[in-house]
């Protein structure tokens, strides 16, 4: 079985068209309400609509974010409901519309927000999480859908600019022609490739060490800032550590070069770093009791 996530837009309604059509899939649509706009219940009754004349199952939950609710909020919402929908069904996995535009205005974003190597491969499928509509433009999915007179619904706050990605995607991507995308593509591509090799050295690197917990100081001091910022990132990343940004990197790594002994630094309110003469030590928060 497969979650697939169905908004009502025009992309998870072609995915949802396209799955169907392969035969032989068992599929649960998902629709969440975000509860951002008036009228989403509308939304939600299009998709169990549709999901009835498909003939497959339906599930939805309403999120109550609220007109101001952040981009970043919803889509923290919707991909913890599609995690419980997955785990209560046994489901192999989420199935989500992301696509070839959706790839390059991630891309831009990320790197507008200066988050590094990794933001600009960063829109992928995983093993619990595929998007097999990643390598296809949003034009192709538009002309799939009027091909096939297929009817969805257009999300009102797609037009507006208020939202970083909708500004990408109207000022920014939209001036794109052919060879700038291909472009864009290949630069994304290359950064893939290049990130899966950086990312196998720092782990070979770090699990040199005798304790994965403790980092030699006099070795990271010695590093370029570049490569110790990367491997503090793969440091927390690897103890499940991912609600950081450069600002706090580029904090941690003066922290461990420049700290006297004995300091420490908050790292997102679950780690600490201990600044030690010979070493740099990660420990978890203990709660207050």
């Amino acid at each position: 079985m497969y979650v697939v996530a169905v908004s009502g837009g025009v992309d998870s309604v072609v995915l949802l068209d396209i799955l169907h059509r392969q035969g032989g899939l068992q599929l649960l649509v998902a629709h969440f309400d975000h509860g951002i706009r008036e009228d989403s219940a509308a939304d939600r009754q299009f998709v169990e609509d549709l999901a009835e004349t498909y003939g497959l199952g339906f599930t939805y939950d309403e999120g109550h974010l609220g007109a101001g609710a952040s981009e970043a909020a919803a889509r923290d919402a919707r991909y913890a409901f599609l995690r419980r929908v997955r785990e209560a069904s046994g489901a192999a996995a989420i199935v989500t519309a992301h696509h070839e535009d959706d790839v390059f205005e991630t891309a831009i974003l990320n790197l507008l927000r200066g988050t590094g190597r990794k933001g600009l491969s960063s829109l992928r499928s995983t093993k619990e999480l595929y998007r097999p509509l990643l390598a296809t433009p949003k034009a192709n999915l538009l002309a799939y859908a009027r091909s096939r007179n297929l009817k969805w619904h257009e999300d009102s706050t797609n037009l507006s600019d208020d939202y970083a990605r909708n500004y990408v995607r109207h000022t920014i991507l939209s001036k794109f022609d052919d060879k700038a995308r291909n472009h864009l593509r290949e630069l994304i591509r290359t950064a893939r490739e290049t990130n899966i090799q950086i990312d196998r050295m720092l782990a070979e690197q770090l699990h040199l060490r005798p304790d994965f917990d403790v980092l030699d100081r006099h070795w990271f001091i010695m590093l370029p800032h570049a490569v110790a910022r990367e491997i503090i990132a793969a440091w927390l990343r690897d103890r499940g550590v991912t609600d950081f940004d450069k600002p706090l990197l580029e904090r941690i790594v003066v922290a461990a070069k420049m700290y006297a002994p004995g300091k420490r630094i908050d790292i997102s309110g679950r780690y600490s770093m201990l600044v030690r003469k010979d070493d740099l030590v990660l420990t978890a928060q203990t709660k207050p009791a």
